[in-house]
C-alpha cells in the first residue's frame, strides 16, 4: 500500500475525519456562539468560527498523537491489532504529522486573532503534561479518578481557547464562562466513562475500564450522576445565555435518552448495552453543545 492508503486506514480506525470534523464543527461553533451570548454581543465574523474549528480539530489530533505515544508499550502488549503495533504506520510518522501541524495552528491564530495565542500555548502545555503523565505515571494509574480528572481538564482548556476566539478581542472573559467550562469538564468525564463501561465478556487483560475497576452497577450509577450534573449545568448556562427554556428542553430530551441507556446497561451489562452507552454519551455531548450554543439563536428566531 502507498503511504496515503495507509494513512487513510489509520484515520478511519484511530481518527475518523468525517465524524470528528462534524463533532468539532458543532463543538467549536457552539463555544464561539455561547461566548457572544454570555456577553450580549452579536456573533463574530465567520473567520472566528473558522479559526476555532481548524485549531480545535488540530487539538483533537494532537490528543490522539499523545495517546499513541503514552500508550505505545501497552498497545504492543495488549492491543496488537491497532495500526501502529501491527505495523501499518510508524509512531515516528504520526508524531511527525502532529509536529508538522503545529505551525499551521500558530499561523492561523497569528493571522486571524493573535490575542488567543496565550490560550493556544496553555492548551498545548497541558497536553504535553498529559503526554508525560504529569511525570508520575505509576501514581496516576494507581488513582484512576485523579487520572481521569487530570486528563479531562483538557476539555475546559480547549473550550477556553474556543470561547477566547470571541471574547479575547474584547478584553475580559464574559459572565457565565465558568459555567460553560465546568460543563465541558463534566462532558469530558461522560465521554471517558461512557466508552469504558464494558460487558464482562469484553473486558481485556491489561486494559483498564471503569466497569472492571468499580463494577458495572457502581460505575454506571456514577456515569448517570454525571449526566444529571451536566444537565443542571446546562440549565444554568441557558440562564446565562438568555435562553433557559429552549436550552433546558434540548438537554432534558437528550438526558432522558442517555439515562435510559445507562439504566439498561446497569440492569444487563451486555455488549449491546455497552455500545448503547457509548453512543448515548456521544449524542448527549452533541445535544448539549447544540443547546448551549444554538438554543439562544433559535429563541430569537421564534
Amino acid at each position: 500500500m502507498t503511504l496515503l492508503e495507509r494513512l487513510w486506514i489509520y484515520q478511519s480506525e484511530r481518527f475518523p475525519l468525517g465524524k470528528t470534523a462534524l463533532l468539532v464543527a458543532v463543538f467549536s461553533a457552539a463555544g464561539v456562539s455561547a461566548s457572544a451570548h454570555f456577553a450580549g454581543r452579536s456573533l463574530p465574523h465567520w473567520s472566528a468560527f473558522a479559526l476555532a474549528f481548524v485549531v480545535t480539530l488540530l487539538f483533537f489530533f494532537h490528543l490522539r498523537v499523545f495517546d499513541e505515544i503514552k500508550d505505545a508499550e501497552d498497545d504492543a502488549k495488549y492491543r496488537p491489532e491497532r495500526p501502529i503495533p501491527r505495523g501499518l504506520v510508524s509512531l515516528r510518522l504520526i508524531v511527525g504529522l502532529g509536529l508538522g501541524s503545529v505551525p499551521l495552528a500558530l499561523a492561523a491564530c497569528g493571522l486571524i486573532e493573535p490575542a488567543v495565542l496565550p490560550l493556544l500555548l496553555l492548551t498545548w502545555g497541558w497536553m504535553v503534561l498529559m503526554g508525560f503523565e504529569f511525570f508520575f505515571p505509576s501514581w496516576l494509574k494507581a488513582h484512576p479518578l485523579i487520572y481521569m480528572a487530570s486528563h479531562m481538564a483538557i476539555m475546559p482548556l480547549i473550550d477556553l481557547f474556543v470561547t477566547g476566539v470571541e471574547w479575547r478581542p474584547h478584553g475580559d472573559a464574559p459572565p457565565g464562562l465558568a459555567l460553560f467550562l465546568a460543563l465541558s469538564f463534566v462532558n469530558g468525564c461522560i465521554l471517558e466513562v461512557g466508552r469504558k463501561l464494558w460487558a464482562p465478556e469484553n473486558e481485556r487483560a491489561g486494559v483498564d475500564s471503569y466497569s472492571a475497576l468499580y463494577g458495572p452497577k457502581a460505575s454506571s450509577f456514577a456515569w448517570m450522576a454525571c449526566v444529571v450534573l451536566a444537565l443542571t449545568l446546562l440549565g444554568f448556562v441557558g440562564v446565562a445565555t438568555g435562553a433557559p427554556l429552549a436550552t433546558f428542553a434540548v438537554g432534558l430530551v437528550a438526558a432522558l435518552f442517555t439515562l435510559r441507556a445507562g439504566l439498561a446497561y446497569r440492569a444487563a451489562p451486555t455488549p449491546a448495552n455497552q455500545k448503547a452507552v457509548d453512543n448515548a454519551a456521544g449524542l448527549w455531548v452533541f445535544a448539549c453543545y447544540v443547546g448551549a450554543g444554538f438554543a439562544p439563536l433559535i429563541g430569537k428566531l421564534l
